[in-house]
């Protein structure tokens, strides 16, 4: 068993290490792709650094109940990685220290983390005021031990962000799979029952829509506009606000677009898209992002790529506000995605 871990976890790095290379390649028929980090000197950019640290994401598992096309965790059933609770004591500890206001925590699904509600409940104690879980929805539905994950995120006031791919079930389903689409819009009218997402409310729920194909998203200011027509006409579902996020060419959407020979095309957007004035307030610079295991990145999408921080300290059991503030960010190719039209983050356009 633990040989065949072993070599499951070399195939992965192997292929993380595969997708940097293709990444910092750049060289295509039509073109050489300029570096990100020419691009930003263009506009005294570069480097990018670290601000004081706000969130903390954390992603305390890859386990999930679904299998998404787009996802850059590579997320799954099958994902055994899960962090523990020493590790998750570690992340309250540095919360003590540094006064970081929010707690996001991402997966897979979060909510399949053994520890999970524990770890929420001990956060609340140590000052976290701000709480956000993203989370799939279909979560609340799959088993009977979730049910009741409504009135825990109430509770503690958590803000949930969940991905709703489109307001149609044939969009949502070819994303994320059969039948998808009806337990995500039951479990959204579950939580519109006990107030998430109704106007005046404080139970904040936000929706987060990532393209399903090789091209860009549009504008969010209207996309959020037709996902509440739709949704309030058709199943008479409230929300707060619509994250139009870009995908990035990582993990399965970079496979996806290498094997749709759609790569080339999708990178040459991004670029033609750059927009100087979404550098300035890109997530990176006021998040860590924690691993499962413990490791610090810049970002999540970093962590998929095995990117560690520029820092002596890299692990959340070394975390050191002297090296960690004001470091250099780690940049490569796939950065543009974060950069391109209004800017994309975990949440949401950024310029």
């Amino acid at each position: 068993m633990a040989t065949k871990s072993l070599l499951k976890r070399e195939s992965e790095l192997a292929n993380k290490k595969r997708q940097l290379e293709i990444l910092s390649n750049g060289l295509f028929q039509s073109g050489e792709l300029p570096k990100f980090a020419d691009k930003i000197a263009e506009t005294n950019q570069f480097p990018l650094k670290a601000k004081k640290l706000e969130i903390l994401q954390i992603n305390v598992g890859y386990m999930c109940n679904q299998v998404c096309s787009h996802c850059h965790v590579d997320a799954g059933p099958d994902r055994k990685e899960i962090m523990t609770k020493d590790t998750m004591q570690q992340c309250l500890d540095v919360i003590k220290k540094t006064g970081a206001h929010t707690l996001d925590l991402t997966g897979g699904a979060p909510e399949m983390n053994p520890n999970f509600r524990w770890f929420v409940e001990e956060a609340s104690k140590v000052g976290i005021k701000d709480f956000i879980v993203r989370s799939n929805l279909t979560i609340i539905r799959a088993n009977k031990k979730y049910h009741d994950l409504p009135e825990f995120f109430k509770t503690y006031n958590v803000h949930v962000v969940s991905s709703m791919p489109h307001w149609t079930r044939g969009k949502t389903d070819k994303q994320r799979g059969d039948g998808v689409f009806d337990k995500s819009i039951q479990a959204l009218k579950d939580l519109n029952a006990i107030g998430y997402g109704m106007p005046d409310s404080n139970l904040r729920l936000d929706l987060v829509y990532n393209p399903s194909g090789a091209f860009l998203p549009g504008d969010q200011a209207s996309l959020e506009k037709d996902f509440k027509k739709a949704l309030l006409e058709d199943f008479n579902i409230h929300f707060h606000n619509l994250f139009a996020i870009t995908n990035l060419p990582i993990s399965r959407f970079l496979d996806y677009l290498i094997a749709s020979e759609n790569y080339e095309d999708y990178m040459f957007a991004l670029v033609e898209a750059y927009n100087p004035s979404a550098v300035a307030n890109v997530m990176c610079t006021n998040t860590l992002s924690v691993s499962w295991d413990g490791y610090l990145y810049d970002c999540d999408f970093n962590q998929m790529l095995e990117l560690p921080v520029n820092s002596k300290a890299k692990h959340i059991s070394e975390y050191n506000e002297d090296l960690l503030e004001g470091r250099k960010i780690v940049i490569s190719q796939h950065c543009y995605g974060c950069t391109a039209g209004a800017g994309s983050s975990c949440q949401g356009t950024v310029a």
